[in-house]
């Protein structure tokens, strides 16, 4: 499929717009590190939470959307949806926390909370795993989608479709650093989902779809549609709704929704005005992704199934796309092809906008890891800040080669998904704990690392007969063992550090009765809790209702469900009006 002039007159004014935008922001970027990475820590909450859920929507995230949906029906979607526990645990608990410790990045916390040689250790070595090693993988499976989409919607071999688009998306990313990428961000969301929202009316009224009702109704559709899974048998209801919410979101270190907020969900929270903003980004930030992003996505790809029942049909359609590139997941992009001249270059320029939302995020994220955790700290702590914005332009140059070159070599976006899930089992929830609980330290996180690796290469490479979602569970119990153990068996963090900690960050809860005992004899007086953990955990259970109960009104609305909708609509505005009181109450104790 060949885009129209016009399609591409709306590609190419975005991309001058985008570029415009990184040769402005780079004049006021390049002063010192904080500014570059942080945007001078002054951004109010709307236009962080924004950027977070335009980072989120990547070109493979409808991707990953549609290949849940053509497997697994609506409830596979649950994979993803289960994470809004650990999102809403950040924005009650943590998000305050994070804006609290004044670190430029999440992995500058290891020597805040932890002391010694493994402290030094652990912060060089996730400077360079989640820097390096890991922000590749994740750029490797947003440029696999891009490459999708560009050998089916725009006719274009994937190399040239990364090329372009990879270009672009460096020159700003590397030239106006984060405050660049949120600028774009905001911009690239509202067209995102434009194109998103067109394309999804659009397709469902085309006459081999037949509108809403004659698709709800397809034989192809009518067992795909329900937002639970059968509970008639364990194989399906298990591994698509049980382990999602009940080890996965905790369990996982997965991009966007690691336990405890880290990532560029951090970075956001540190480029925070205060504390409020910090929390209302991420609260903004959880409601969009969850309940308002994903049923244009859903109902395209439930359309698919009737345009493209088999992958032999998209085949058929599209003989010259790449045999290793075949897979549900191009059902999304094969779609789009059906959209008329004009609509077609908006949904092209919005999907190309998702792409380099999410890669100049992981560029800016990645070098600063690379700069300020592994360069200034360890291989030239006298670097003034005109050297260290100088090297983050060169570790965005060369994580942008080698996650653009990763793309090429992936094939399916699942295979993505299920491996940074696998990753990290069983090492989500030091990330939660280590907050609160003062006797975890450095070598604690340093043993789950190397537990939750060897497990997953076991799991990887090796026969053993499980499913990939008993890996995720075996392989989340047995590093949780080991790393539990290995706490008890290691020497506790210095005092002098867990005392600098507690004074700075204000902690609640009973995990740090011993160490308040510690400070007790020593004669050391410490300040007052910042915060009320209880109501906080209330608000998280109620937040996950209520975005749970929106998410599900939107989409009993859209199925016809008139009487479940409109209970649904009222349960999501009795938990907001819950979440406004507490959140008025914890501001005030918080102080």
């Amino acid at each position: 499929m060949i885009l129209s002039n016009l399609d591409w007159t709306i590609v190419v004014i975005y991309f001058l717009f985008v570029l415009a935008v990184g040769l402005y922001v780079s004049r006021q970027s390049k002063g010192n590190v904080a500014d570059y990475f942080l945007s001078g820590r002054n951004m109010a909450w709307w236009l962080l939470g924004v950027s977070m859920v335009a980072t989120t929507f990547s070109a493979d995230t409808p991707n990953l959307v549609t290949d849940l949906v053509r497997k697994d029906g609506v409830a596979g979607n649950w994979a993803w949806w289960a994470f809004l526990l650990t999102g809403m645990l950040t924005v009650f608990v943590y998000a305050k926390l994070w804006r609290r410790s004044m670190v430029l990045t999440d992995i500058e916390f290891y020597e805040l909370r932890y002391s010694g040689k493994a402290a030094a250790f652990l912060r060089a070595f996730r400077a360079v795993y989640l820097g390096l090693i890991f922000n590749v993988l994740v750029m490797g499976a947003v440029s696999l989608a891009a490459i999708k989409f560009g050998e089916i919607v725009l006719g274009m071999p994937g190399w040239q479709t990364l090329l372009i688009a990879g270009t672009i998306t460096l020159l700003y990313s590397t030239l106006g650093g984060l405050k660049a990428v949120i600028i774009t961000d905001f911009v690239q969301f509202f067209l995102a989902m434009i194109g998103s929202i067109w394309a999804c009316i659009y397709i469902v009224n085309l006459p081999e779809v037949g509108g809403l009702t004659n698709l709800l109704t397809h034989e192809n559709v009518i067992d795909k549609t329900a937002m639970l899974p059968s509970f008639d048998n364990p194989s399906v209801w298990v591994p698509v709704l049980l382990v999602p919410l009940a080890v996965q979101w905790w369990a996982s270190y997965y991009p966007g929704s690691e336990p405890g907020g880290g990532g560029y969900i951090a970075q956001r929270m540190f480029s925070a005005k205060d504390e409020k903003n910090a929390v209302g980004a991420t609260l903004l930030f959880n409601i969009a992704h969850y309940a308002l992003r994903p049923w244009p996505w859903i109902l395209i790809a439930l359309a698919s199934l009737v345009v493209f029942p088999e992958l032999s049909d998209i085949q058929e359609v599209f003989p010259n796309l790449s045999e290793d590139k075949v897979g549900h997941d191009i059902a999304y992009p094969a779609m789009l092809t059906k959209l008329p001249s004009g609509l077609l270059g908006l949904v092209a320029a919005s999907l190309i906008a998702a792409f380099m939302s999410t890669m100049s995020t992981q560029l800016n994220l990645g070098a600063s890891y690379l700069v300020n955790d592994l360069y200034q700290r360890f291989i030239k702590p006298e670097a003034s800040q005109k050297e260290l914005v100088r090297a983050g332009q060169v570790f965005t140059v060369l994580s942008a080669f080698l996650g653009l070159g990763l793309g090429l070599v992936l094939t399916d976006a699942g295979q993505a998904f299920n491996l940074l899930l696998l990753l990290g089992a069983g090492t989500g929830l030091i990330y939660i704990l280590r907050w609160f609980w003062w006797r975890i330290n450095a070598m604690t996180e340093i043993v789950a690392m190397v537990a939750s690796l060897v497990i997953a290469i076991y799991f990887t490479f090796a026969e053993h007969g499980f499913e990939g979602w008993q890996t995720i569970v075996i392989g989340a119990v047995l590093t949780t063992i080991i790393w539990v153990i290995a706490t008890f068996v290691t020497p506790q963090t210095n005092y002098e550090t867990l005392l600098h900690f507690y004074k700075k960050i204000r902690p609640g809860g009973n995990g740090w009765n011993g160490f308040k005992a510690q400070a007790a004899n020593k004669g050391d007086v410490l300040p007052k809790e910042g915060g009320n953990l209880p109501l906080e955990l209330l608000c998280v259970l109620v937040g996950s209702v209520t975005v749970f109960a929106a998410l599900f009104a939107v989409g009993n609305w859209i199925y016809g469900n008139v009487p479940l909708a409109f209970g649904l609509t009222l349960l999501t505005g009795a938990g907001a009006g819950f979440l406004m009181y507490a959140w008025g109450k914890l501001e005030t104790e918080g102080e």
